[in-house]
């Protein structure tokens, strides 16, 4: 597995593939200094905040993906950037792990003043599983990548605690559930009905969540691509509670809820479909209702293979991914700039660079990695960056100006296309 000691090494490496004149290169590079020159904000505890972009609040999802490529880097410095960042989520998540997003410091900024338990310290209190799902990821690659052990504390052992007792408590959402969330003046996607408490589940074994990462509120409470996550980063957690921790304990905790969201997935997330066969919901209720779409935001249905719940060859997956790269999601959108997933969080006929950046990197072959290269290359709307949605017939009009974790997914497919990828 190739390593890169220096920012310059890495760009030396994209350049022998892809040339050092082409654009493809010029955009990596663009992007790849943007998130680590202009998104970081180093703490006098050494820990490291991170804006996404153009909202100045760090969500625990997007620091943890757009710090991911630079796992692919030797560097000192940015495996300290990187360990800070980690020490950073986990601050947070013991603060509240219902949160999906936070202040640098408790100023009492908040995207709106929604009917929630907020803090001084919380951005916004969305709840969602993928927001404790990717702190958890960005830890064990960290780990894999750097063979250091420096993050699992007492810090990371309180925050998994809590992550487990959440989790918990989800599976039976109506029943043990403090938490509730409305927000009112707003479109329905952004707060959550039945009082805050969402619509009504029944028990599967899946934990459940509020909303989706889109921030969108969940249409059914088993958010399926997130769950599906859950279930591998509960492996994570086992294998750090036995080979560093040694915690017997902590690891006989994760395989159970592991064994009971992966059961739940596997019993009531499958739908037969008249065309594809054997697919995964998007989402269900465990009372016989299915919402059958994808989302352009990870966790996916598209990116299972990329989060390591599936492989890329198997049966269901790939009729699943057949199914969300069709008409049949009514999400993904054809037009002249070319084809992809969009999101009911931006407007219709809107296509997002992270989806296309996933159906790259969950490609079988370089040569459509190369294909999905060019396309994000030249739907940039002539910035350079990459951004939330475009409009699938002008690339010009798009959502974002400056939008970190797309930007870092370009990165992610250019360094995978390259050979270096990251371990997990």
């Amino acid at each position: 597995m190739k390593k890169a000691a220096s920012v310059q090494e890495v760009f030396g490496l994209v350049e022998e593939t892809l040339g050092p004149d082409s654009r493809l290169t010029t955009i990596f590079k663009q992007c790849f200094l943007n998130t680590l020159e202009q998104t970081i904000d180093v703490l006098p505890d050494e820990s490291v905040f991170v804006v996404t972009g153009d909202i100045p609040a760090m969500w625990l999802r997007d620091s943890a993906a757009q710090f991911r490529p630079y796992l692919v880097m030797e560097d000192e410095k940015i495996i300290s950037l990187v360990r800070g960042i980690i020490r950073r989520q986990f601050y947070y998540i013991n603060h509240d792990p219902y949160a999906n997003a936070f202040n640098k410091e408790p100023s009492g900024q908040r995207y709106h003043d929604d009917v929630t338990e907020m803090t001084p310290l919380i951005w916004e209190r969305k709840y969602e599983v993928d927001s404790l799902c990717y702190p958890l990821q960005l830890s064990y690659l960290y780990w894999k990548n750097t063979g250091r052990i420096d993050v699992f504390d007492d810090s990371f052992i309180s925050a998994v605690e809590k992550i487990l007792e959440v989790w918990t408590t989800e599976q039976n959402h109506a029943e043990d559930s403090p938490y509730t969330f409305q927000r009112f003046d707003c479109v329905p996607s952004d707060t959550l009905t039945h009082e805050g408490k969402g619509s009504p589940v029944g028990y599967t074994g899946m934990t459940w969540s509020g909303f989706r990462p889109s921030d969108d509120a969940c249409q059914y409470g088993y958010l399926v691509p997130s769950n599906m996550f859950a279930v591998v980063v509960l492996g994570y957690l086992d294998e750090i509670a036995r080979q560093v921790l040694g915690n017997a304990e902590l690891s006989a905790k994760a395989l159970k809820l592991q064994g009971e969201i992966r059961g739940g997935i596997e019993k009531f997330a499958k739908v037969e479909h008249p065309e594809y066969g054997t697919i995964y919901a998007y989402e269900t209720d465990g009372l016989g209702n299915f919402n059958l779409m994808d989302d352009a935001n990870v966790p996916s249905l598209l990116s299972v293979p990329y989060l390591g719940y599936t492989s890329l060859d198997d049966p269901i997956y790939q009729n699943t991914r057949s199914f969300v790269l069709s008409p049949a999601n009514p999400y993904y959108y054809s037009g002249k700039c070319g084809s992809g997933i969009g999101s009911p969080h931006t407007p219709p006929r809107y296509i997002w660079h992270i989806a296309l950046a996933i159906q790259g990197l969950t490609a079988q072959s370089q040569s459509e990695k190369l294909e999905i290269l060019e396309l994000m290359a030249k739907t940039d709307g002539g910035t350079g960056f990459m951004h939330e949605g475009f409009l699938v017939d002008d690339a010009n009009q798009y959502t974002r100006e400056w939008f970190s974790w797309a930007n870092s997914m370009y990165c992610e497919l250019v360094l995978d296309y390259c050979g270096l990828k990251v371990q997990r």
